[in-house]
């Protein structure tokens, strides 16, 4: 009788195991949200550049489809206006490849295929000549957010990510706590300046109608940011939803839940 009930225990303690393990992987994943802070929360936008977001830029052929499905040249142009009106500091992270550049003595596969295609190319560091209307240059549509002598042009990030440009010494001059991230391109710089924001200690929403990814035998850059954006941002929400925070305040949190 004792063997039995000993049995019977153990095979209770096993059920109970293997439905708490199911429950956890089954659980959906929490949606905290980033809380709007007046003066603390900035709009940040990558490579909001002709490149990627016009349709003579070098990158269309694969980009093109996902940008045009997103509506994200448009999306990025609201998350602009809105800020501005709105008083929302705005930083820019472009992405630069000068001629020096091109004596890299190793590259990454898209790196080399960059510099292959001339992508984002300007002569120097030191002059503007040629950048009017260029691959390098921003889309005419964003110029006039850009240029107004108020938004935070950074220098340029060469790889992907933030490291190797003053973006995070320029937030922390400004007392900036929360970032929403949009621009190009998902899988990219958006997800690697999201890591290293994340890192460095910043809270950090994702807008994700307003950016996009390329589209090669290899894979979906967009569809596979989506699933790195929900496991590590704050919040990932789409372009109404970050405007709305921006000109209302609140949560800044999608409106499916913990779906997201």
């Amino acid at each position: 009788m004792i063997k039995e009930n000993s049995i019977l225990i153990a095979k209770f303690m096993a059920f109970v195991m293997l439905y708490a393990l199911s429950t956890a992987v089954s659980a959906q994943l929490p949606n905290p949200g980033v809380q709007f802070e007046q003066g603390a929360t900035a709009l940040l936008v990558t490579d909001p550049q002709n490149d990627f977001l016009s349709p003579e830029g070098v990158t269309w052929g694969v980009v093109g489809e996902s940008v045009t499905e997103n509506n994200t040249v448009a999306n990025i142009g609201s998350l602009f206006k809105a800020a501005k009106e709105n008083g929302v500091p705005v930083f820019v992270s472009p992405h630069y490849y000068y001629q020096t550049d091109y004596g890299w003595q190793f590259e990454g596969a898209l790196e080399a295929l960059m510099h292959h295609i001339k992508m984002f190319d300007r002569t120097t560091a030191l002059s503007l000549d040629g950048f009017e209307n260029s691959g390098a240059d921003w889309l005419s549509q964003y110029k006039s957010f850009i240029e107004d002598g108020n938004t935070v042009i950074t220098s340029p990030h060469k790889v992907y990510g933030p490291e190797t440009n003053d973006l995070v010494l320029q937030l922390r001059k400004r007392g900036i706590k929360k970032v929403i991230v949009a621009g190009m391109s998902a899988n990219l710089c958006v997800e690697a300046h999201l890591r290293e924001l994340l890192e460095q200690g910043f809270e950090v929403a994702v807008v994700k109608d307003a950016t996009a990814g390329a589209r090669v035998p290899e894979g979906d850059g967009y569809q596979a940011a989506l699933v790195n954006f929900r496991y590590l941002a704050n919040s990932v929400v789409t372009t109404d939803e970050a405007v709305s925070a921006i000109k209302l305040g609140g949560l800044i949190k999608s409106s499916e839940g913990s779906k997201q």
